[in-house]
């Protein structure tokens, strides 16, 4: 198996980052530091992920996290924020979130130890539909509707097309619900910002088929066995 895929399947991390902390020196197989992308492990290979041994899960799991604002999605950061793997706690198992939400943005989050899954769902190449919750200041236009349905030129790229709905306007707001396939950096709030609103809230409530339904903020459950068929059927 290739020590990238093996680190995977320990639930460290997705594919790709194992393959960035190879590269960076950060992965020893039997004691000895190994930097080479297509190296293999096999039965009886010791693999220490920053010095500490790794073994494959023993079993899947996956769970779904309502994330309150305040969290980030990674272990820990410069500011010693809290970490929504603060939340989550599964005996035995080391989640990782499947892809992130910005510090400030609350709602679905999928955390896993299948290395497998994490990759195929945050690989640039996969298309999976996240529908967001959004409020912000003023009314929405009906040109910066067509703006954000046709694409904006963001960082030097050309957003895909973006479905929105206004749900309603009042007290000086605008609810919309917003739709995009693409998982770049804070998308949403860059794509309002660029419109000259300012967001008061954004909350994801869907990935694909699965909704957060009533979970409540800062709660989590495990998804059924029909969830976790669907997302690795996408």
């Amino acid at each position: 198996m290739r020590l990238s895929k093996y680190i995977a399947a320990c639930g460290v991390c997705s594919r790709r980052k194992a393959e960035e902390a190879i590269l960076a020196g950060r992965v020893s197989v039997n004691g000895v530091v190994v930097a080479e992308l297509g190296t293999k492990v096999g039965e009886g290979d010791s693999v220490s992920f920053d010095g500490v041994p790794v073994r494959p899960a023993e079993a899947f799991v996956y769970v779904m996290l309502n994330k309150p604002e305040g969290y980030i999605s990674t272990a820990k950061d410069q500011f010693n924020r809290p970490s929504v793997l603060d939340l989550v706690e599964v005996e035995g198992a080391r989640l990782v979130p499947v892809g992130r939400l910005d510090c400030a943005t609350s709602g679905m989050l999928l955390l896993t130890n299948d290395g497998d899954l994490v990759y195929r769902l945050t690989h640039p190449s996969h298309e999976i539909r996240k529908t967001y919750i959004v409020r912000v200041d003023g009314e929405i236009s009906g040109n910066a509707l067509e703006q954000i349905r046709s694409g904006l030129v963001i960082d030097g790229y050309k957003t895909s097309r973006t479905d929105i709905k206004v749900l309603n306007t009042g007290d000086g707001t605008s609810l919309a619900e917003v739709a995009i396939k693409e998982g770049r950096n804070r998308q949403i709030r860059k794509i309002f910002d660029q419109l000259g609103y300012t967001i008061r809230s954004l909350r994801r409530v869907a990935t694909g088929k699965l909704r957060l339904g009533g979970l409540i903020k800062g709660t989590w459950r495990h998804l059924t066995p029909e969830e976790v068929a669907y997302l690795k059927s996408c």
